[in-house]
This record gives C-alpha cells, sequence and structure tokens, in this order.
C-alpha cells in the first residue's frame, strides 16, 4: 500500500467514525504524520556539533541526529532570508516565485505546500518571523508573529501550540521560524547556557581571529543554543502529549552565518545549510546521507508523505526515498541564487559533488555581505587588518570581483582557489557554465539592466537617496512566475 492510499484510507476511516457516530478525532495511530519544520535564521551547516563544531553547546540537535536523519549536502536557493524561505515555502526557485529579492512579498496567485496540507485536513500553524508576504497568511489557521509574541529568539510559543494542535484532534504542520541567530544579538545575559569567547568558539577561516570576533561569535553560538535548548524543550512536550511516534521533525536554516564571507555568498558557506529529519520508524536512526538536496524539494518530500500530490507549480523532486536508501544518489545539480539583498546583486551558480561554478553578473562590487553582516565587529576586525589577511579573509573584501569562479572539492573544500583560468579544467568549466544557462533558459531567469541599486553605502552603512527604489526583478520579462519547468535535475 503506498503513501497516498495509506492517507485516502486515513480519511475513509475518519468518515466512518462520523457517520457511525463514533466521533471525528482520529486514533493517532491512523492519522498521517505531524509535521514540525524547524527554520533558524542565519547559520552555517558546520555551527552545530554533529556537523563537526565541537565547541558549540548543541545537545538536543546533536540528539536529534543521532536519532534521526543528518543530510550533509542540503543546499538553499538564495543565501537571503526572504527568498530562501519563499523558496522553500513554494518548491520554487527565487526568480520563479516572483520575489527573488529580500522583503518581497510573494503574489497570491502561487501555491504554497502549507496550504495544500490545509486543505487536506492538517491543522497549519506558523509562529515567529514571517516575511514572506500578506497572501500567505491563508496556508495557515494561525499566524502568531513578532518578537512582542514570541520572545526575542522566537521559540516562547512553541509548547502551548503543541497543546492547541492535540485540541484539534487534527494532523498538523507547524512551521517554526526563530529570530535567532539574526543580528542584532539578544544580550547575553538572557542565555541559561553561554558560551565564553576565550575557549567555547571555533573561528572559521573567512574570520580574524581576534577578541571582537569571538565576542561576535560567542553571541551568535548563544542564540543558537536557544534553539537547542527549546528543541529539548519540545520533544519533551512531543513525548509527555503521546504525539513523538507521529511527528516529523526537520530542523534547517534559511542561509548562511551573518558574517562577512558567509551570508549571501554562493559557496557553500552561504548556501549549504544543516538538515536533520527524525521520523521514528521511518528515518533510519543514526544515518547519514550525502546526496545533493535543493531546498524545493522540502515541499513535494513533505507533500508526498502526507499523500497529497504537489502542486504543478512545484519545481522540486521528493527525496522520500533517501529515508530507507540514505547512500543512494539523488541530484547531479544544485542552483542558487544571489539577488539584491540591500546591494545591488546579480549571481547563479552551479554545484555538483565535485565542482562549483559561480557567474557574476556585477563584478564591479564586492561581496562583503548584507549590512548587518559588513557592519558587525568581525567585518571591522577585517577591515582593520586588511594588510595582513589570508586570501579566503580578503574575499569579502575583495573589489572588483571575478566574473566567472570555478572551484574544485577535492583538495579545496573551503573554495579558495579559483580555477577558472585552469585548462585542466575546462571541460568542466564549459560543461557547467553551458549547464547554468541551460537553467536559466528553461526556468526563465533574466539578468535586468536595471537592477535594484544599493539602499546603503558598502563602507559606512548610511542610507543613500536612492533608498526604497527598486528596479526589475529576476524574471520578471520571461514571466518566470509562470514558468514551471523543473530544469536540469
Amino acid at each position: 500500500m503506498n503513501i497516498h492510499t495509506l492517507h485516502v484510507f486515513f480519511l475513509s476511516i475518519t468518515l466512518l467514525f462520523i457517520q457511525t457516530g463514533i466521533g471525528a478525532q482520529q486514533p493517532a495511530a491512523l492519522q498521517p504524520p505531524n509535521i514540525i519544520f524547524i527554520i533558524g535564521d542565519d547559520i552555517n551547516w558546520d555551527d552545530l556539533g554533529s556537523y563537526g563544531n565541537k565547541q558549540i553547546r548543541t545537545p538536543n540537535l546533536d540528539r536529534m541526529a543521532a536519532d534521526g536523519m543528518r543530510f550533509d549536502n542540503f543546499f538553499v536557493t538564495a543565501s537571503s532570508c526572504s527568498p530562501s524561505r519563499t523558496s522553500i515555502l513554494t518548491g520554487r526557485y527565487p526568480h520563479n516565485t516572483g520575489a527573488a529579492e529580500l522583503h518581497t512579498p510573494l503574489p497570491a496567485g502561487l501555491t504554497y505546500f502549507p496550504e495544500q496540507l490545509r486543505s487536506a485536513g492538517y491543522y497549519t500553524a506558523l509562529l515567529g518571523k514571517w516575511h514572506e508576504g500578506p497572501a500567505t497568511a491563508r496556508a495557515y489557521d494561525s499566524v502568531i508573529s513578532g518578537a512582542r509574541r514570541n520572545g526575542s529568539g522566537g521559540e516562547q510559543q512553541w509548547l502551548k501550540m503543541i497543546s492547541t494542535c492535540k485540541s484539534t484532534g487534527k494532523p498538523f504542520f507547524l512551521w517554526l521560524a526563530t529570530f535567532d541567530a539574526h543580528r542584532e544579538w539578544s544580550p547575553d545575559s538572557e542565555f541559561t547556557i553561554t558560551h565564553d569567547p576565550r575557549k567555547d568558539i571555533r573561528v572559521p577561516p573567512t574570520l580574524i581571529d581576534d577578541s571582537a570576533t569571538r565576542r561576535d561569535l560567542a553571541s551568535y553560538y548563544n542564540e543558537i543554543g536557544r534553539i537547542d535548548a527549546y528543541l529539548g524543550k519540545l520533544r519533551a512536550t512531543l513525548e509527555r502529549e503521546g504525539l513523538a511516534q507521529n511527528t516529523i521533525i526537520i530542523f534547517t536554516a534559511d542561509n548562511g552565518r551573518p558574517f562577512p564571507g558567509s551570508k549571501t555568498r554562493l559557496q557553500d558557506r552561504g548556501l549549504k545549510e544543516p538538515f536533520l529529519l527524525y521520523w521514528p520508524g521511518h528515518a533510519q536512526r543514526g544515518a547519514v546521507s550525502d546526496a545533493l538536496i535543493s531546498s524545493i524539494d522540502i515541499a513535494p518530500t513533505l507533500l508526498e508523505i502526507a499523500g497529497i500530490q504537489p502542486a504543478p507549480s512545484i519545481q522540486g523532486t521528493s527525496f522520500l526515498p533517501l529515508l530507507k536508501q540514505p547512500g543512494s544518489p539523488f541530484r547531479s545539480y544544485i542552483f542558487g541564487e544571489h539577488n539584491w539583498h540591500d546591494y545591488e546583486a546579480y549571481e547563479r551558480s552551479v554545484r555538483t559533488k565535485d565542482f562549483l561554478y559561480i557567474y557574476n553578473a556585477r563584478p564591479q562590487f564586492d561581496n562583503g555581505g548584507p549590512i548587518d553582516a559588513n557592519q558587525s565587529p568581525s567585518a571591522y576586525s577585517l577591515k582593520q587588518h586588511s594588510d595582513k589577511l589570508t586570501l579566503l579573509q580578503q574575499d569579502a573584501l575583495q573589489k572588483p570581483r571575478p566574473r566567472e569562479e570555478f572551484f574544485v572539492m577535492a583538495g579545496d573544500p573551503l573554495q579558495i582557489k579559483n580555477e577558472i583560468g585552469n585548462p585542466a579544467y575546462q571541460r568542466e568549466i564549459d560543461s557547467l557554465r553551458n549547464k547554468l544557462k541551460q537553467w536559466q533558459k528553461e526556468t526563465g531567469d533574466t539578468e535586468p539592466a536595471q537592477l535594484t541599486p544599493d539602499w546603503y553605502h558598502r563602507a559606512t552603512g548610511q542610507a543613500l537617496p536612492q533608498k526604497n527604489k527598486r528596479g526589475e526583478m529576476p524574471g520578471a520579462a520571461a514571466n518566470a512566475i509562470q514558468n514551471n519547468n523543473k530544469g536540469p535535475f
């Protein structure tokens, strides 16, 4: 019996109960699984203990990895908050959503996967950060947004919502969107568990190892630690309420850490994210998958689990088979975008297991990250030591930048050495360059002459006269919002 058939069976049993007067609530064992989707804000893939950072304290996330599955090659479509989230919500590439730039609301004409769950009988709710646009409210029975209602970290309503969900008698879907670990940091005094800047920090090679950077990273670690603490409370509540065995928990993040060299970048330090999936009896305990997965694949996977046919607009593909066969391959290509996020930008990338190719249509600009990253204490440290930086540390300050970059994973996992001019890789370079062009053509990506300009001064962070003025959205000229082509897989 396949999952769709099971879902129909669940609904048939429900109708039978109602018709025979047994009651409208389904027994928990017969319900489709509950789904809890936790999305952290601005967190790198390797800033969890289960992904190799032994300084950060994430015992509950590490336990989730041990009890469920860890995916080591999960990538978002944009290292930018709202474009990344709208891409997940619709299962579409940013330029196909009509909301490719930061803080652009999703059009009402698109289908959002939680609304498909809601239409199929799920109770759906969003808690915490909500900036995908007002039209998306229709996807949820309940929207509890903003720091005033959710606390400065965004997690304070989680446990109460579990009780609300249980009382409905329906399977439920929760989109839990933390404000952690986005700048500005919460005061370190808010946290029960804190990290000592002197000994509990692993300074990434993109940053200077000095006291200011270590303090900056300690505050970032503390915010991740708060997510971890609430995850522990959430799992304990599910156990206490008898819901744990029929509930899927996913943890991921929307883009790289809010530091120079990470957020808004198309290298792994910008697009690669943690992805943990816990589903007792279905996801192999302690399994690790190194299959390439895109964030547009989340929507069709969760819909398949719920026995729902994905909307035709979804460009992603379900990776559900990986739960039973973690060692199997999945995608051959991962595609990424960098559009306006405080500053004018147009970059595109294609990654395979072995290579990464990046095209930059605005090489005259630097990419030190958005304003919160390039005006951070860590950024100031880089600028103060600009005469003694490594190649990777200099990268955030580099101007102009290469129009094309090509990195070889073997021997260069940090993607430092640009091999675009190396004749030894000419065949691979040409192949990925052509594959990127194919993806752009098939999915309707366009390169507008008049993009949204810088809203802030790149050095000082001061607002510029053109602030709040928008240019042409990538994909608009080709009506990409109506294009459902999936592109190369």
